[in-house]
């Protein structure tokens, strides 16, 4: 079979897909699936759990989510992050859509340490299959499904040792003790160490020889129950006196095996003397090997079982020191449990904090700027206001002093020029040359009169600009020169 990693490729060979790069490592890319939303955090249920080395709190559960809208255009979302998400050095506001393009930077959380890049900095790309692939960072549902598969054959190899007793004495298989059923395999004598073979037509074929598995030192403990205390030490976890316990039965069962043997030998061994005496009277010195070859496997035999005695009695102190050790252990985790919580809180409400102090200097730095852009705006309005007040002072100069006849001593209404170049009001104008026909400023002869409409206009435009008062006055004294002159 193959690599399913090379299968994966190949399935998917020529494509070219989207990720967010990690700036700065060619690996933890994280992939965007067409299709499928991307949710970052360091919570479980995330397509992408990330922790911080640095600080553990820096990534929020839920960070944010990545997804494609109805156009096919990734977008990111901050999903009410503490520590924020950037796109292109400009922090997002939370729950708001952004969408995302071919080489934009993104990045989670805030730099610590005085450093000037975050621990997570990522970038936009669009890359073939073959060169993502490799540098992918696994999904959440591929981390525990590895995870599982290791408690699962550590769980498994448990079973094993529990479930080998389970099958009977004829099947018994330990790493201390093998058992063997061939009727003519040689035995082993731990007392003399010599061999001794037994035909097959004295000895039973269920006789069995023991084979130590290993050097005999002290109590020789059983390598089996040695490997579960060091999987407790590793591991902690409370399934160890269970299966020392199992342990503790299989010894049991294996040591009420060779008393049983133990009987069956001695039996054996009558009946064998007896029948080499009925038969074979002068064949002393045969019967006096399968004589000894007999007493050879009784001293085995009790051998083992004083062995198997003292294995019973270690592992029985074993089990209580574990479980002692277990409870010390519980206890320990559950203080450590309560600091590791009320660490995680100190530093979330510190961080907090200083999510705070962030926010309330810029809010004050936003008041600042505000209050001088008001000062300022109220400082050109004040300009602006006198600016028009200097103008209305100038217009009422200009209209008193240059646009007023001087036979009246009002604003002209219907002005005219005369020949000379002085203006006058047309009612006025007319009833001076009643009395004498030459201008009333120069005492030059009047030979022409000509209408200035352009005074008129000037004159009407400004006087809009002036108070109700001026208006109301100007419009009355229209009326009554309109009025003398149709008398």
């Amino acid at each position: 079979m193959g690599d399913p990693g090379s299968l994966v490729t190949e399935g998917r060979a020529g494509e070219r897909s989207w990720c967010l790069r990690r700036i700065g490592m060619n690996a933890e890319w994280l992939l965007l699936e067409d299709g499928n939303e991307v949710t970052v955090g360091r919570g479980f249920g995330v397509t992408y759990q990330l922790v911080s080395k640095i600080c553990p709190l820096m990534i929020s559960r839920n960070h944010c989510i990545l997804k494609q809208n109805a156009e096919g255009q990734w977008t990111i979302m901050d999903n009410k992050s503490l520590n924020g998400v950037w796109l292109n050095r400009k922090r997002l506001e939370p729950l708001k859509v952004y969408s995302i393009h071919k080489g934009d930077h993104i990045q989670l959380g805030v730099p610590l340490d005085n450093k000037e890049n975050a621990e997570y900095e990522y970038e936009v790309t669009e890359e073939d299959w073959e060169r993502i692939y490799p540098c992918l960072f696994p999904k959440s549902d591929q981390m525990m499904e590895k995870n599982k598969g290791l408690r699962t054959k550590r769980k498994f190899s448990l079973d094993e040792l529990e479930g080998s007793g389970a099958e009977g004495p004829s099947n018994l298989k330990s790493k201390i003790t093998k058992l063997s059923c061939e009727p003519g395999q040689p035995v082993k004598s731990h007392g003399k160490g010599k061999v001794a073979s037994q035909p097959s037509e004295y000895l039973d074929p269920k006789l069995t020889s023991f084979e130590p598995s290993g050097k005999t030192t002290g109590a020789h403990v059983n390598p089996g129950p040695a490997k579960v205390i060091e999987l407790h030490h590793k591991k902690k976890k409370a399934s160890n006196p269970s299966a020392s316990q199992s342990n503790l039965e299989l010894f049991k069962v294996t040591m009420s095996r060779i008393l049983m043997l133990r009987t069956q030998m001695q039996e054996k061994q009558v009946a064998v003397l007896n029948v080499k005496k009925q038969t074979k009277k002068g064949s002393s010195k045969k019967i006096v090997k399968m004589e000894q070859e007999l007493q050879d496997l009784q001293s085995q035999l009790c051998a083992e079982q004083a062995q198997q005695q003292a294995r019973v009695e270690q592992l029985e102190k074993t089990i209580q020191e574990e479980q002692q050790h277990l409870q010390g252990l519980e206890k320990e985790e559950g203080e450590e449990d309560l600091k590791q919580q009320l660490a995680q809180a100190l530093q979330e409400y510190r961080s907090l904090m200083e999510e705070l102090n962030r926010s309330k200097k810029n809010f004050e730095a936003i008041i600042q700027a505000k209050d001088k852009e008001l000062e300022q705006t109220k400082e050109e309005k004040e300009k602006v206001q006198a600016q028009k007040e200097e103008v209305l002072s100038h217009m009422n100069d200009v209209l008193e002093n240059e646009l007023q006849c001087i036979i009246c001593s009002e604003y002209f209404v219907e002005a005219v020029t005369l020949n000379c170049a002085h203006s006058f009001c047309s009612y006025c104008i007319n009833e001076w040359m009643k009395r004498k026909v030459e201008c009333p400023i120069c005492r030059k002869d009047i030979k022409s009169k000509t209408r200035s409409l352009v005074l008129d206009n000037c004159i009407s435009k400004m006087v809009d600009n002036l108070n109700s008062e001026a208006k109301e006055r100007r419009i009355v004294l229209i009326r009554e020169r309109k009025g003398k002159r149709l008398l």
